[in-house]
């Protein structure tokens, strides 16, 4: 069965949102200052967030490990 994957975009606040799983959990920091990866009480990847998304058209891949 294919898994539902949930994606918000704020252009005001150029901010990205995505979620793999709708659970209970908290954003924390990555090596990357732009991404939050979103965990559950028990270190599960559930999702992450992009700030100031624009800036990354000029520049190479992002590329975070989760």
């Amino acid at each position: 069965m294919a898994k539902e994957v949930k994606v918000w975009y704020d252009p005001e606040g150029d901010y990205l949102e995505v979620l793999f799983d709708r659970q209970a959990g908290y954003f924390r920091e990555t090596e990357n200052d732009a991404v939050m990866e979103k965990v559950t009480d028990k270190n599960e990847v559930i999702g992450f967030s992009i700030l100031k998304v624009s800036s990354l058209k000029k520049q190479e891949p992002l590329l975070v490990a989760l």
